[in-house]
């Protein structure tokens, strides 16, 4: 996914007096304080904690709780603390804590640079905050990875079960100067992300489009990192496919009017369009005029930054019928057993029992983080390091590994359409190592 107050000084001797000197309140629900030093209340939701006594360390999500995606991004947190649970709130001997963490603003409807940059200063000076789980937007990781990479007895280690931007771990065509390097100024890595990188979901496009015989593709970027680098990834695949390229361009998320944008594209003689940004940016209002000058005789395809995919149909209308959304990572129906086990118990405990796909990969994030702090020796530092050593054996996901990048060797892509305004799984790729390289 795409690029785009003060601490507590005194910890007190009861849960109650904890949470208030970080300003918290009593918030109920499980709530209590204790030795773990509370992050601020305006960011940050209470202490989530059921065990007993008062938790040694807090792990944080950081993820957009406002905006057209709120729905998915809260019951991801919903997930995290569904898999705290299951552990009775332990990790090894260390009791934990969890802090939900939002990087979004009301005005901007989704994350902010300025968010992520105070919820980063946040994590790093807090030494109560043993590791973090996010971003959703990789724009917001890009804040967030340095400052924890430099964090006081750290680095604090991050993992991430949305990222896709490449430059975050491994550089490639797409990618800025410096990257990966400049987000890890100590020289080691902190960072890790369960998902597919774009180089893999672009090429899982290129190969998407090739098989629905689309010949003549038109493509969008939104000018910021992930939309850009997502974009790239998809042309160069494209490439090396032999399908033309019609365009590309840019798109301003603050225009009023995408009419002489589908215009230009309509003159290109393009039968499909592939849109490289979020939902969040006007994305509604661009398919729909895309829609109503091209007709839906072109073909509409978006990668992961249009979802939820509720949200596409909820701001373009009937629009995004027919539309190809990508997302890095399987889709509920493929998980393995512990996989669906995962999903049907998590179910019941929400309405309706709609589990959303990043549901699944936050609960795994929650175990991975959990797992390095149970085989760390409790600093920040040492966990950090057991993330990039991570190895899972039929977990939520499955069976995967973690590089010294800070990616995972597990990267299918699941390609979903739009029908009867709703989600439907069309087909998951894994794309070969010779495209991906490629991209």
């Amino acid at each position: 996914m795409s690029r785009r107050p003060l601490l507590a000084a005194l910890i007190g001797f009861t849960a109650v007096l904890a949470l208030l000197a970080a300003g918290c309140g009593g918030g109920g629900g499980g709530s209590k304080g204790g030795n773990a030093q509370a992050l601020p209340a305006s960011s940050c939701s209470d202490i989530y904690y059921e065990g007993d006594g008062s938790p040694d360390y807090v792990i944080a999500s950081d993820l957009p709780l406002q905006g057209s995606g709120r729905a998915q991004t809260v019951q991801m947190t919903e997930a995290i603390k569904f898999i705290l649970k299951q552990h009775n709130f332990k990790a090894g001997d260390h009791k934990i804590g969890y802090q939900s963490c939002d990087d979004a603003t009301a005005q901007e409807g989704a994350w902010a640079s300025e968010k992520c940059s105070a919820n980063a200063q946040a994590y790093a000076q807090n030494k109560s905050v043993i590791g973090v789980i996010g971003t959703f937007n990789s724009g917001c990781a890009e804040i967030i990875i340095p400052v924890l990479n430099r964090a006081p007895d750290g680095p604090v280690g991050m993992i991430s079960p949305a990222n896709t931007y490449v430059g975050l771990t491994h550089s490639g065509p797409g990618t800025a100067s410096g990257e990966p390097n400049k987000y890890y100024p100590s020289g080691k890595r902190n960072y890790i992300r369960i998902v597919a990188a774009d180089d893999f979901q672009g090429a899982a496009d290129a190969l998407n489009t090739q098989q629905l015989g689309l010949k003549n593709i038109y493509i969008l970027n939104d000018k910021q990192a992930y939309g850009l680098g997502v974009a790239t990834d998809y042309r160069n695949s494209l490439n090396k496919l032999g399908v033309k390229v019609a365009g590309f361009s840019a798109w301003n998320s603050k225009a009023s009017s995408y009419t002489g944008l589908a215009t230009q594209i309509k003159q290109s003689g393009a039968d499909a369009v592939f849109i490289g940004g979020l939902i969040c940016e006007n994305g509604g209002k661009l398919i729909k005029d895309l829609q109503s000058v091209l007709g839906k005789n072109v073909t509409l395809l978006a990668p992961d930054g249009f979802t939820p995919i509720s949200a596409v149909v909820s701001g373009a209308g009937n629009a995004s019928e027919g539309m190809y959304v990508s997302v890095a990572g399987e889709p509920n129906e493929k998980l393995g057993a512990k996989g669906k086990s995962f999903v049907k118990d998590f179910g019941a405990t929400q309405s309706g029992g709609n589990v959303d796909p990043y549901s699944a990969y936050a609960a795994q994030s929650a175990e991975v983080l959990l797992k390095a702090i149970q085989d760390s020796d409790g600093t920040r530092a040492d966990v950090a390091a057991k993330l990039l050593q991570t190895k899972v054996t039929d977990g939520i996901l499955g069976n995967f590994t973690i590089d010294s990048n800070g990616d995972t060797n597990s990267n299918p892509v699941t390609i979903y359409q739009i029908k009867g305004g709703k989600q439907t799984t069309y087909k998951t790729i894994v794309p070969p190592q010779d495209l991906v390289k490629g991209a």
